[in-house]
């Protein structure tokens, strides 16, 4: 049996339901500790942002794709020479299904993952693979995308993101991957947010 080729390609709005349910699949243990939402409901909560939230000028999504299939996705963002920020406006009246309680937990948790990168950083905002296809070299692909794109541009050169102390299997795969813990640090807001409370701060360097 030939086993279909693994397509590399950046983020459609087409694929806003399937990258969903994978950040359900990489990220509901961090998530649904805070609003007992389930599956299906923190997927409509991921597809709400992505159909209604402009992306960043600054930011790439892509996705892995197997038959058509989302397998895989990672996105990454960067620092713009201007440093212009565009305004973002939260779909609120897209979210009502929700309760305005479940809304500023979800908001809050993102805004506590999110990381403002430096001049010339380039940094992984997640990476995520679904259950089925992981251990097959998915997340191996994204980040050797990822670390080809930090190449290829001139005002890049260093790769960044933070991986939870937990998390021992992911830090060994960026370990493998060329990158190191530049620091560890104890983040109490996430440990009050997610129960992780070590976090290293990992970078893969071209100079």
């Amino acid at each position: 049996m030939t086993v279909a080729p693994i397509i590399i390609e950046p983020m459609q709005a087409k694929y806003n339901q399937q990258v969903s349910r994978l950040l359900v699949h990489g990220f509901r243990g961090k998530f649904q500790p805070l609003t007992n939402l389930n599956d299906d409901n923190l997927a409509l909560f991921f597809e709400k942002l992505f159909d209604h939230s402009p992306a960043e000028p600054a930011s790439q999504r892509i996705v892995a794709l197997q038959d058509g299939e989302v397998i895989g996705s990672l996105s990454i963002k960067w620092k713009t020479e201007s440093d212009l920020k565009q305004e973002q406006k939260f779909p609120w009246q897209s979210l009502k299904m929700f309760r305005k309680w479940t809304l500023v937990k979800l908001f809050l948790a993102l805004y506590f993952l999110n990381h403002q990168p430096q001049a010339r950083e380039c940094y992984i905002e997640d990476v995520s693979v679904h259950p089925a296809h992981r251990g097959k070299g998915i997340g191996k692909r994204l980040l050797q995308w990822a670390q080809h794109h930090v190449k290829t541009e001139p005002l890049l050169d260093v790769l960044s993101l933070h991986v939870s102390g937990k998390n021992q299997q992911a830090k060994q795969l960026y370990e493998q991957m060329s990158f190191h813990t530049h620091y560890q640090k104890n983040s109490l807001a996430r440990h009050f947010l997610f129960n992780e409370l070590k976090w290293d701060y990992m970078v893969f360097r071209l100079k």
